[in-house]
């Protein structure tokens, strides 16, 4: 066991009521019967928060989890104790939208080096597939991003950020989510004039008429169906006469 674990595992005795078993550590959350220890509820919590895209709220968490509100609450009240009393280099926080964690402002000066020196590097292919998303979908949400993807964004949209290749475009009508889009210096450095300027899709993509014409195939005997009228037969003509 590390160091980690030995502070994890103070941490759970910590919370933990007289009498109380100490939780599992296979991550799954706890049956819904007879009282919840909120330790018990510690690792999944974190897992949700580490995934997320955006802030989650505390009744998003409990929905979750299918445990109850102040359950929720006091378990991520001892989780932000827990960072706070270790040292941890990162902190849960509040916000307006939910919780979410952020690394602490006593480390901005290490953190800031690094991601300034890294601007002299070649973008990851990870940040580079992220920025195309971008480019052709923007203004876009980091969900959105994260959902084409199929991964989390967050790191890679914060330092396409912190590189001024994208950056805040207002947020969605709908959901509230922070908008992205590219920046003047990204066309500056890709040498395009404007948008208009990037390089269409469409080669690049599977060739989609005979996928249209399969599609439309399958679609005329539903509408046949549901809206025309059935076919004539000769037993129908017949009885006609």
């Amino acid at each position: 066991m590390n160091a980690d674990d030995d502070s994890s595992a103070d941490g759970a005795e910590a919370w933990a009521t007289d009498g109380a078993e100490v939780p599992t550590t296979d991550g799954a959350a706890p049956a819904a019967s007879g009282p919840i220890d909120p330790a018990a509820i510690s690792g999944p919590l974190e897992a949700l928060l580490l995934m997320a895209t955006e802030p989650m709220g505390t009744a998003d968490l409990a929905q979750a989890l299918d445990v109850p509100l102040p359950v929720v609450r006091e378990a991520l009240d001892g989780l932000r104790r827990f960072y706070d009393d270790t040292g941890r280099g990162f902190e849960l926080r509040e916000v307006g939208a939910g919780w979410r964690y952020y690394t602490r402002a006593e480390h901005h000066e290490v953190i800031a080096r690094w991601v300034l020196e890294g601007q002299h590097g070649r973008l990851s292919q990870a940040a580079l597939e992220t920025l195309a998303v971008v480019a052709y979908l923007q203004p876009v949400a980091r969900s959105r991003v994260s959902g084409v993807r199929g991964v989390n964004v967050d790191g890679v949209i914060r330092t396409l950020v912190t590189r001024d290749l994208i950056e805040e475009a207002g947020r969605d009508p709908e959901s509230g989510a922070v908008l992205f889009r590219t920046t003047d210096y990204f066309c500056e450095r890709l040498g395009l004039t404007s948008l208009d300027a990037l390089p269409p899709l469409a080669p690049h993509l599977p060739e989609a008429t005979a996928l249209e014409a399969e599609l439309a195939g399958l679609a005329a005997p539903a509408r046949l169906r549901e809206d025309d009228p059935m076919p004539e037969t000769s037993t129908d003509r017949e009885a006609d006469e």
